[in-house]
Order: structure tokens, then sequence, then C-alpha cells
């Protein structure tokens, strides 16, 4: 695991423009990143081809363009890590679903981001609509659900990232995942 302080370091200079310290950082968290797309991708086995690679390379070009954010600290980033492989994913889901009814692209030969089924993609999709309507009930419940499931991180790094402690993230992924499951009753949460 890399040093903090190096970590928190290399965040600060990136914010300041710095793209040496970006490619750094990568080179630093890359692995963890990685770690973190691959239990999130297991736990669409089946439904997803994407690769952890894959997801983690997409994640560093949409993070890598975000010049405007100060990167606070190692939790601020994987929290916007988390935010991104969301969108990543849903993107993959809600182009899977479009293409399933555009009736012109049966001709065309598949593309990449043909690997989810359409089964999976209109999950990911209710989940985040779902997500949105909690969000506006509880975004802190919202936030812990996105942490952890598209995120993929722990309970642990979940209260650090959030700053709350893991007793309230065990009750809020809880309640959460109990909310969400009336809304989407086949979710994997």
């Amino acid at each position: 695991m890399e040093n903090q302080a190096d970590l928190t370091r290399l965040l600060k200079d990136w914010s300041n423009g710095d793209q040496d310290a970006g490619e750094r950082l990568m080179r630093l968290v890359y692995h963890e990143l990685k770690s973190l797309s691959a239990g999130r991708l297991r736990a669409h086995a089946g439904s997803v081809t994407l690769q952890a690679t894959e997801l983690i390379n997409e994640a560093y070009l949409r993070l890598s363009s975000q010049s405007e954010t100060e990167w606070q600290n190692r939790s601020h980033f994987f929290a916007i890590a988390a935010t991104v492989m969301r969108r990543i994913l849903l993107d993959r889901a809600r182009h899977r679903h479009s293409a399933k009814r555009d009736r012109r692209l049966e001709s065309e030969p598949p593309t990449e981001l043909e690997d989810m089924s359409p089964v999976r993609a209109e999950q990911l999709i209710s989940l985040d609509m779902a997500l949105e309507q909690l969000a506006t009930l509880s975004p802190r419940q919202a936030r812990v659900v996105e942490l952890r499931y598209f995120g993929g991180l722990n309970i642990e790094e979940t209260a650090l990232a959030l700053d709350i402690s893991a007793a309230t993230v065990k009750r809020d992924w809880n309640l959460a995942r109990a909310w969400l499951l009336q809304k989407v009753p086949a979710g994997d949460f």
C-alpha cells in the first residue's frame, strides 16, 4: 500500500496542473484500482465481459481530464474513482439497452460496448434510477451504495471516504440495501 502522505502530495500536485504527478499517482494506485474494479466486475460474472484493465484504463482517462478537481486525499480520490466507474458501467448499460431497441444496429457488426447482457443492462439502469431516488431521501446512504457497490470499497474505506464511522456505514449500507431491494428486486447488492 502506498504512503498516505505521498499519495496526498501527488494528488495536490496533480490538482495544480502537474501532469507528471498524475502519471506517478496512477502508477501508485493502479493495482489497487484494478483490484477494486475486478471485484466489482466479479459481482457481475457472466453478464459483463468488460475486463478490469479496460475499466481502469477508461476510468484513468476520465479522471485525468478532471483538471478542475481539487484532490483532498486518498479517500477523496477513491470516492471519485467509484463515481467514475459507476458512470462507465452505466454508460455501457445504456448503450446496450438502446442497441437492443435500435433495429438498425442488427445489420451492423457488434461493438465492444455490446459486451453486457440485456438483462444486466436493464438491472444497472434500474439500480441507477433507484439510487437517484434514494439520493433525494438520503444522500449519504446513496453515496455509501455507490462507494461499496460500484467502487468496491469495504466498510472501513467507505467510512474514511465519507468521514463517518464504520458503524454508520454498516447501518446506512443495510438500510439502503433493504430500500433498494424493494425498488430493484433482482439486485445483487
